[in-house]
């Protein structure tokens, strides 16, 4: 029997960038009624609140809930309000040198956007964040830029000869996730690990990104039984046969 399941967000639980649909809250809610869940994903906190607390009860089922921001480099906890447990912030100079590596990689790798939506570079205190169309693109939009992620694949490579020692990850529809070598998905993953006391062997992990150099790839590196979607609509029956079957119907 498993005892934590554990979700990607964006391209995962919900579109990028978009809240949480009803039918998605709804069985969300309904897991976390029987079995503990965590969200880990490359975007900041206000996009936690804004994408999937706000879409879901203010209960007491939230307590079973862990939510791990930019890619499992913080932790917050429920117990009436949220808690932060912990954050692996860049230095000053980790920031300075990643955001000037990024911006000779785009030029390299000739993928700079000719229109963007608002922040193309966002420093996310432990993690830098590059969004090809920029922070605000239209879903249409981002959706068609690089659905393969061949143009993220190219950036990542240029950008592993730029800055080797840090984590380079590609996640969301046009992201590419830098955080501090080894402050990723497995590290958050490991750490609910210690701070809930579930075995590696209990946990599900469930995303879009599970491939090489995807920012969900870590947490099948990490050893947990993996599940890739591609998209809420894959995500849905999986979480409602994972319910299913804890609630003792597998058949």
């Amino acid at each position: 029997m498993k005892k934590l399941i554990i979700f990607d967000l964006d391209g995962t639980l919900a579109e990028s960038k978009s809240a949480l649909d009803s039918e998605m809250s709804a069985l969300l809610h309904d897991l976390l009624g029987i079995v503990k869940a965590a969200v880990i994903s490359g975007g900041d906190w206000p996009q936690f609140e804004k994408q999937l607390l706000s879409n879901l009860p203010q209960d007491e089922r939230l307590m079973n809930l862990s939510l791990l921001p930019t890619c499992g480099t913080k932790f917050f906890q429920y117990s009436g309000l949220w808690k932060k447990i912990y954050s692996e912030d860049l230095t000053a100079d980790e920031k300075d040198k990643i955001i000037s590596s990024l911006n000779k990689a785009i030029r390299l790798a000739g993928f700079e956007a000719k229109k963007v939506w608002g922040e193309v570079i966002e420093d996310r205190g432990s993690q830098i964040t590059f969004s090809a169309l920029g922070q605000q693109a239209p879903l249409e939009e981002k959706d068609k830029w690089d659905p393969e992620f061949a143009k993220r694949k190219k950036i990542k490579a240029v950008l592993d000869t730029f800055i080797p020692e840090f984590s380079v990850r590609l996640g969301g529809a046009t992201s590419v996730d830098v955080t501090k070598p080894g402050i990723d998905k497995a590290y958050g993953i490991r750490k609910l690990r210690d701070l809930l006391g579930i075995s590696l062997n209990d946990m599900i992990f469930i995303g879009d990104a599970l491939f090489v150099g995807g920012n969900d790839y870590p947490a099948k590196e990490a050893g947990v039984v993996s599940i890739a979607v591609r998209g809420p609509d894959e995500t849905k029956p999986v979480t409602a046969a994972i319910i299913a079957c804890l609630e003792g119907d597998c058949g």
